[in-house]
Protein backbone atom coordinates (compact mmCIF):
# COMPACT_ATOMS: atom_id res chain seq x y z
CA UNK A 1 0.00 0.00 0.00
CA UNK A 2 3.17 2.28 0.72
CA UNK A 3 3.78 1.91 -3.15
CA UNK A 4 -0.13 2.33 -4.17
CA UNK A 5 -0.30 5.12 -6.71
CA UNK A 6 -3.32 7.55 -6.18
CA UNK A 7 -5.75 7.68 -8.64
CA UNK A 8 -7.23 11.20 -10.55
CA UNK A 9 -7.69 11.99 -14.28
CA UNK A 10 -7.57 9.29 -17.27
CA UNK A 11 -4.53 10.93 -18.16
CA UNK A 12 -2.92 10.53 -14.90
CA UNK A 13 -3.82 7.54 -14.78
CA UNK A 14 -1.62 6.91 -18.13
CA UNK A 15 1.51 8.17 -17.10
CA UNK A 16 0.92 6.17 -13.86
CA UNK A 17 0.25 3.12 -16.04
CA UNK A 18 3.66 0.91 -15.15
CA UNK A 19 3.26 1.86 -11.47
CA UNK A 20 0.01 0.39 -11.38
CA UNK A 21 0.94 -2.82 -13.09
CA UNK A 22 4.10 -3.39 -11.13
CA UNK A 23 2.23 -2.17 -7.20
CA UNK A 24 -0.54 -4.56 -8.08
CA UNK A 25 1.24 -7.76 -9.44
CA UNK A 26 3.21 -7.64 -6.30
CA UNK A 27 0.06 -7.88 -4.45
CA UNK A 28 -1.42 -10.69 -6.54
CA UNK A 29 1.66 -12.54 -5.75
CA UNK A 30 1.63 -11.64 -2.31
CA UNK A 31 -2.07 -13.61 -1.57
CA UNK A 32 -1.29 -17.05 -2.22
CA UNK A 33 1.66 -16.18 0.77
CA UNK A 34 -0.69 -14.40 2.93
CA UNK A 35 -3.14 -17.06 2.62
CA UNK A 36 0.07 -19.91 3.09
CA UNK A 37 0.24 -18.04 6.36
CA UNK A 38 -3.68 -18.10 7.11
CA UNK A 39 -3.51 -21.91 7.13
CA UNK A 40 -0.87 -21.72 9.98
CA UNK A 41 -2.89 -19.75 12.18
CA UNK A 42 -6.24 -22.05 11.21
CA UNK A 43 -4.41 -24.97 12.01
CA UNK A 44 -2.89 -23.80 15.36
CA UNK A 45 -6.26 -22.33 16.07
CA UNK A 46 -8.11 -25.37 15.33
CA UNK A 47 -10.53 -26.57 17.86
CA UNK A 48 -13.51 -28.64 19.07
CA UNK A 49 -15.96 -26.19 16.90
CA UNK A 50 -13.34 -25.97 14.13
CA UNK A 51 -14.47 -22.43 13.97
CA UNK A 52 -11.18 -21.18 12.51
CA UNK A 53 -11.95 -23.44 9.59
CA UNK A 54 -14.65 -20.80 8.75
CA UNK A 55 -12.34 -18.07 9.36
CA UNK A 56 -10.21 -19.75 6.94
CA UNK A 57 -12.68 -19.86 4.38
CA UNK A 58 -14.15 -16.24 5.34
CA UNK A 59 -10.33 -15.01 4.75
CA UNK A 60 -10.03 -17.14 1.44
CA UNK A 61 -12.93 -15.64 0.11
CA UNK A 62 -11.27 -12.02 1.41
CA UNK A 63 -8.38 -12.68 -0.96
CA UNK A 64 -9.92 -13.67 -3.68
CA UNK A 65 -11.88 -10.38 -3.89
CA UNK A 66 -8.49 -8.92 -3.42
CA UNK A 67 -7.10 -10.70 -5.97
CA UNK A 68 -10.15 -9.23 -8.11
CA UNK A 69 -10.00 -5.87 -7.37
CA UNK A 70 -6.03 -5.81 -7.89
CA UNK A 71 -6.94 -7.80 -11.07
CA UNK A 72 -9.03 -4.55 -12.00
CA UNK A 73 -7.30 -1.80 -10.82
CA UNK A 74 -3.63 -2.81 -11.71
CA UNK A 75 -3.77 -4.33 -15.07
CA UNK A 76 -6.94 -4.62 -16.89
CA UNK A 77 -7.62 -0.10 -16.38
CA UNK A 78 -4.11 0.00 -17.52
CA UNK A 79 -4.34 -2.38 -20.49
CA UNK A 80 -7.47 -0.63 -21.29
CA UNK A 81 -6.60 3.38 -20.95
CA UNK A 82 -3.22 2.48 -22.67
CA UNK A 83 -4.98 1.77 -26.07
CA UNK A 84 -6.64 4.97 -25.80
CA UNK A 85 -3.74 6.67 -24.97
CA UNK A 86 -2.98 8.44 -27.93
CA UNK A 87 -6.70 9.58 -28.71
CA UNK A 88 -8.12 10.04 -25.01
CA UNK A 89 -10.07 13.85 -26.44
CA UNK A 90 -11.55 11.99 -28.86
CA UNK A 91 -11.81 9.18 -27.05
CA UNK A 92 -13.19 10.49 -23.60
CA UNK A 93 -17.14 9.55 -24.34
CA UNK A 94 -16.04 5.88 -24.68
CA UNK A 95 -13.35 5.87 -22.12
CA UNK A 96 -14.94 7.84 -19.17
CA UNK A 97 -17.73 6.07 -18.44
CA UNK A 98 -15.81 2.21 -18.45
CA UNK A 99 -13.74 3.75 -16.01
CA UNK A 100 -16.34 5.43 -13.84
CA UNK A 101 -17.77 1.89 -14.06
CA UNK A 102 -14.62 -0.22 -13.12
CA UNK A 103 -14.20 2.29 -10.15
CA UNK A 104 -17.80 1.27 -8.88
CA UNK A 105 -16.89 -2.01 -9.91
CA UNK A 106 -13.80 -2.12 -7.37
CA UNK A 107 -15.64 0.10 -4.51
CA UNK A 108 -17.75 -2.29 -4.02
CA UNK A 109 -15.01 -5.72 -4.10
CA UNK A 110 -13.11 -3.60 -1.39
CA UNK A 111 -16.52 -2.94 0.97
CA UNK A 112 -16.87 -7.13 0.05
CA UNK A 113 -13.13 -7.47 0.75
CA UNK A 114 -13.49 -5.42 4.17
CA UNK A 115 -16.49 -7.69 5.65
CA UNK A 116 -14.32 -10.79 5.14
CA UNK A 117 -11.24 -9.99 6.24
CA UNK A 118 -13.01 -8.55 9.31
CA UNK A 119 -15.21 -11.14 9.92
CA UNK A 120 -12.23 -14.03 9.56
CA UNK A 121 -10.08 -11.64 12.01
CA UNK A 122 -13.30 -10.99 14.66
CA UNK A 123 -13.52 -15.36 14.84
CA UNK A 124 -10.07 -15.85 15.34
CA UNK A 125 -9.35 -13.06 17.45
CA UNK A 126 -12.28 -14.51 19.54
CA UNK A 127 -10.58 -18.14 19.71
CA UNK A 128 -7.72 -16.42 20.51
CA UNK A 129 -8.75 -14.79 23.33
CA UNK A 130 -10.54 -18.04 24.36
CA UNK A 131 -8.39 -20.62 23.69
CA UNK A 132 -5.16 -19.27 24.84
CA UNK A 133 -3.23 -20.83 22.33
CA UNK A 134 -1.53 -17.37 21.71
CA UNK A 135 -1.06 -13.89 23.24
CA UNK A 136 -4.35 -12.48 24.38
CA UNK A 137 -3.68 -9.25 23.12
CA UNK A 138 -3.84 -10.46 19.33
CA UNK A 139 -7.16 -11.34 19.83
CA UNK A 140 -8.07 -8.08 21.63
CA UNK A 141 -5.90 -5.97 18.77
CA UNK A 142 -8.39 -8.18 15.81
CA UNK A 143 -11.26 -7.16 18.13
CA UNK A 144 -10.06 -3.36 18.24
CA UNK A 145 -9.77 -3.88 14.13
CA UNK A 146 -13.57 -5.45 13.66
CA UNK A 147 -14.96 -2.42 15.82
CA UNK A 148 -13.23 0.21 14.46
CA UNK A 149 -14.40 -1.01 11.07
CA UNK A 150 -18.15 -1.23 12.16
CA UNK A 151 -17.57 2.01 13.90
CA UNK A 152 -16.03 3.71 10.44
CA UNK A 153 -18.90 1.96 8.81
CA UNK A 154 -21.38 3.11 11.16
CA UNK A 155 -20.10 7.40 10.76
CA UNK A 156 -19.39 6.09 7.12
CA UNK A 157 -15.87 6.60 6.92
CA UNK A 158 -14.51 6.40 3.38
CA UNK A 159 -12.93 3.17 3.72
CA UNK A 160 -12.80 3.22 -0.40
CA UNK A 161 -10.82 5.83 -0.90
CA UNK A 162 -6.72 5.66 -1.01
CA UNK A 163 -6.42 7.15 2.56
CA UNK A 164 -9.23 4.66 4.45
CA UNK A 165 -8.07 2.02 2.45
CA UNK A 166 -4.71 2.02 3.55
CA UNK A 167 -5.56 2.79 6.94
CA UNK A 168 -7.44 -0.46 7.30
CA UNK A 169 -4.81 -2.27 5.46
CA UNK A 170 -2.10 -1.40 7.60
CA UNK A 171 -4.38 -2.22 10.94
CA UNK A 172 -4.80 -5.72 9.14
CA UNK A 173 -1.36 -5.95 8.00
CA UNK A 174 -0.53 -5.18 11.76
CA UNK A 175 -2.52 -7.62 13.04
CA UNK A 176 -1.14 -10.51 10.66
CA UNK A 177 2.68 -9.36 11.67
CA UNK A 178 1.89 -9.83 15.16
CA UNK A 179 -0.06 -13.25 14.49
CA UNK A 180 2.90 -14.44 12.70
CA UNK A 181 5.41 -13.58 14.74
CA UNK A 182 3.28 -15.37 17.28
CA UNK A 183 3.05 -18.44 15.71
CA UNK A 184 6.82 -18.39 15.24
CA UNK A 185 7.61 -18.04 18.49
CA UNK A 186 5.64 -20.28 19.93
CA UNK A 187 6.64 -23.72 21.64
CA UNK A 188 4.84 -26.35 21.64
Amino acid sequence: MVLHPSGGTIEHLIKMSSPLRITHSLAIFCLPLILFGFYGITHKLLGKWRLSILAFISMSFGLIVAMLAALFNGLILPYFIDQYSERIVQNSALVKPIVNYGFAINKALVYVFIVAFCSSIAIYSLIIIKSKKLSKWIGYFGLAIFLFAIIGWISNFAFTNLLGFRIFVFGIAGWILCSGIALIRFKK
